[in-house]
């Protein structure tokens, strides 16, 4: 990241007479559109979630905020259809990765659109599936299994769509409430609690708290209450 006149300086200094990619930089929040699709290319499964601080929490040692949005927003589907079409994806789980931009780039898209960032021709990682059933009450194995076998899904949802919000709390912050006050205040919503191997602790916090809820402001609620100030809530 080149931030100043001086990092480009010792930008073209240390990569002089070496091939390189240079990308402009966005302002934006990332989102990501997850499907499962046919041999047609054709969903059969959709859902997304936002990566609110993701990045800093590795670069920054920051604390995360990751949440499952109830159903996909209307530019961000058309666009990971369009995407699965352009690079003919057949009969595989994808997960798509854009920003919605929080400051306007002139030629590239207006604030609140979405460009694209990159393409994964797999599950997204980590708990994200997991995430996914609990948010859409549904199973995406099964998903998955239905499409190899049938090239459908015979899966249908068990119940409402929701937040399904992870966060990862980290041991280096003080927090105001204790893990037993956040179980006793959550308990009836938390769908996973564990404390995490230190080799992903710093991406994925020391203690992820993995919660069920029905609104944005629930959302904001349940990870200020779990992370106070600490780490900067994009929300």
């Amino acid at each position: 990241k080149i931030d100043s006149e001086d990092d480009l300086r010792a930008f073209f200094s240390a990569v002089s007479g070496k091939d390189y990619v240079m990308e402009e930089f966005i302002v934006g929040d990332i989102y990501t559109y997850d499907a499962i699709c046919d041999q047609n290319g054709d969903p059969v499964f959709e859902s997304s979630f936002r990566c609110v601080n993701v990045a800093d929490s590795v670069n920054d040692d920051t604390e995360a905020i990751i949440f499952i949005l109830p159903e996909v927003p209307g530019q961000l589907r058309d666009y990971g259809r369009k995407a699965l079409k352009s690079f003919r994806v057949k009969s595989r789980f994808v997960h798509f990765e854009f920003f919605r931009l929080t400051e306007a780039r002139k030629g590239l898209a207006d604030v609140g659109e979405f460009i694209g960032l990159e393409v994964n021709m797999r599950p997204a990682g980590g708990f994200i599936p997991d995430m996914m059933n609990y948010s859409h009450s549904t199973d995406v194995y099964q998903i998955w299994a239905d499409m190899v076998c049938f090239d459908r899904s015979y899966k249908k949802p068990g119940g409402p769509d929701r937040f399904c919000v992870y966060i990862g709390a980290k041991d280096r912050f003080t927090h105001t409430h204790s893990h037993e006050e956040i179980l006793s205040r959550y308990g009836d919503r938390i769908t996973m609690c564990q404390r995490m191997p230190d080799v992903f602790a710093a991406a994925m916090g020391n203690q992820m708290y993995m919660a069920l809820l029905d609104t944005e402001d629930d959302v904001r609620e349940f990870a200020s209450f779990v992370l106070d100030e600490q780490a900067p809530l994009l929300l």
